[in-house]
């Protein structure tokens, strides 16, 4: 099949460039309930970016009595700490090995996929990867009563390329991104969302079970401190040790001084599947990320499920008591 027919093929499915998409809400409404007993994941980070990635992906390892890690993507970023996406996603996909390594999982290193090199160049071209591919390819194994969940912590350029490569994983999956800003936050410049834009308007325009966790205004009330960190984890393990140092040097090149609190954003993610008592959320019609940095809406839109608020003590009872067991 020529590029042409496929992108008008994609244009169709998720109702872009002017076409209307068909898309059940009740249908959508069902699967985006959140599912009773242990589900299939997998897990899409820009792991070196930031500490929370490690905290989240560690978390979820930890939660094998609901989650049964399926495969690891590497998500591009470009930041101060790497010089391009391409470099972002190599830098990941190493530190996802590092965390495993830490966690004394070899097992896992053989479902470690190398992501996306570059953002989406359009909102009907696919940015080719091994972990787009194999995300087109995996989730053909599930089903609408039986999908495959994929939690997305950074730029969602792998899950947004699978989209468009296999537009029938619509159907067979169900996306948590911790993605944008909250509805009521001035602009919706986040650094998930703003590299790859086109990759957001896909997630949020085709009709795929979205659950969206915003960050400022919602997740950014996620924070723990230096202190906190050091009575909970030191000295209860190599992971428990690592993270608490990566954490604190980091918050101290960013924040400076002695005295500082820092979002651990991405475990929300995680914690959306799990079955504490952690999140508040709600349905809502889904928002368009314009490329201005805001939001347009439309009430004749599709639903997504959005987050509202984190109960930040309960989550973090039971990320603790995960990460030094």
């Amino acid at each position: 099949m020529d590029n042409e027919k496929k992108k008008q093929e994609w244009q169709e499915f998720a109702g872009v460039a002017g076409t209307k998409s068909v898309i059940d809400n009740a249908k959508l409404i069902q699967r985006l309930e959140k599912p009773k007993g242990r589900v299939d994941v997998v897990i899409d980070t820009d792991t070196y970016n930031e500490i929370d990635d490690q905290f989240a992906l560690s978390y979820l390892i930890k939660s094998d009595e609901k989650l049964n890690l399926k495969a690891i993507y590497a998500a591009p970023f470009f930041n101060e700490k790497s010089t391009g996406p391409a470099d972002g996603m190599e830098k990941s996909y190493q530190e996802i090995m590092n965390v495993l390594t830490l966690l004394e999982r070899e097992d896992l290193k053989q479902v470690v996929y190398r992501g996306s090199t570059e953002y989406m160049p359009s909102e009907t071209e696919p940015v080719i990867s091994d972990a787009a591919k194999d995300l087109a390819e995996r989730a053909m194994n599930y089903t609408e009563e039986h999908p495959l969940y994929v939690i997305a912590i950074g730029a969602i350029t792998n899950v947004s390329s699978a989209l468009i490569m296999n537009p029938a994983i619509r159907d067979r999956i169900v996306l948590i991104w911790l993605g944008g800003h909250a509805l009521n936050w001035p602009n919706n410049k986040e650094f998930n969302l703003y590299q790859d834009v086109a990759g957001a308007r896909i997630v949020f325009g085709c009709g795929v079970p979205l659950v969206q966790l915003p960050c400022m205004g919602v997740v950014s009330a996620f924070t723990t401190s230096g202190p906190e960190l050091e009575y909970h984890l030191r000295g209860k393990n190599k992971l428990c040790d690592y993270l608490i140092d990566v954490t604190t040097e980091e918050a101290r090149a960013c924040y400076g001084g002695s005295t500082w609190t820092r979002p651990i954003w991405d475990v929300t993610a995680v914690a959306w599947l799990l079955d504490g008592d952690f999140e508040e959320d709600c349905l809502i019609h889904s928002p368009i990320p314009e490329y201005d940095d805001r939001y347009a809406f439309d009430n004749n839109r599709h639903f997504i499920k959005y987050v509202y608020h984190i109960k930040r003590d309960n989550l973090f009872a039971d990320l603790f008591e995960k990460l030094k067991k």
